[in-house]
């Protein structure tokens, strides 16, 4: 026969588990840390945002005196910073050196879709950057010609391809561990270069353009919104694709699109 107490207490715990029967009294559980589904009822978020991510976060009183002139040094940023990150189109497989992973002709018609979806948005872009991969500079050739004459095009070995960090849960199939120990200081170093709030000399929002890679895309996405890094294989993306980052000046950090290829031919998308 079940006691009065044991069945209080087992019925305490099937409504909800928020108290227990203790020595004849009811009393709440401390410290319960709520289920996703009851997550607005935790006391303190499960994990906190870190405002200085990127080590700009101004500091009242830090670097505001006056200099000899009387005028203000550094201060607050003002300026909202977009990311755009495009993927390379598909492009050559089985070439045996970077000079012959070149663009298929599939990949340039999706380089050219993409320059003309940029150029719809009527973005005041301020530069394109791109990896120094082949197949990133030919993407970027394309997407620049369907944009303003006065974008500069620049290119950067920090945004070619590479394994940024061992992902969890691991692939069955690659894990190249040396690659991860060569790669990751380089990607991290590119994520490090180009996400960040905007200077405090910027005035004015702008709209970068990075033509890059899916693994270094994916890494960056995660850095950016402070997700665990590890998770970035989880992602896929088309190519040709566009995610979009917006940086504000408090350091806060939105991801409007990721992999949008929604304006992409549905006779065109591919992900390799």
């Amino acid at each position: 026969m079940v006691s009065v107490t044991a069945s209080r207490a087992f019925t305490a715990g099937v409504i909800g588990g928020t108290a227990l029967l203790i020595g004849g009294k009811w009393k709440e559980k401390q410290g319960l840390k709520a289920s996703w589904t009851t997550n607005h009822n935790t006391p303190e978020p499960l994990y906190k945002w870190d405002n200085n991510w990127d080590k700009r976060q101004h500091i009242p009183g830090d670097g505001d005196s006056c200099d000899a002139a009387g005028d203000k040094g550094p201060g607050q940023p003002t300026a909202i910073r977009h990311i755009l990150l495009i993927r390379h189109g598909q492009y050559i497989l089985d070439g045996e050196t970077d000079e012959k992973r070149v663009l298929t002709s599939l990949g340039k018609e999706q380089a050219a879709e993409t320059g003309q979806r940029l150029n719809s948005f009527d973005f005041p872009i301020t530069r394109v950057v791109c990896s120094t991969m082949s197949r990133a500079k030919e993407t970027g050739s394309i997407i620049s010609s369907h944009l303003p004459e006065s974008v500069p095009v620049e290119y950067c070995s920090l945004l070619r391809e590479g394994a940024p960090i061992p992902p969890e849960p691991m692939s069955s199939h690659w894990r190249p561990e040396a690659q991860f120990f060569q790669d990751g200081a380089r990607i991290e170093a590119a994520f490090r270069r180009y996400i960040h709030r905007a200077d405090v000399e910027q005035k004015e929002t702008s709209y970068e353009v990075l033509v890059c890679h899916a693994n270094v895309i994916r890494y960056i996405v995660c850095r950016a919104l402070q997700l665990p890094p590890e998770a970035w294989l989880r992602m896929s993306l088309h190519n040709g694709s566009i995610t979009w980052l917006t940086v504000r000046p408090s350091g806060n950090v939105s991801l409007r699109a990721v992999g949008d290829c929604g304006f992409m031919p549905i006779d065109k998308l591919t992900t390799t």
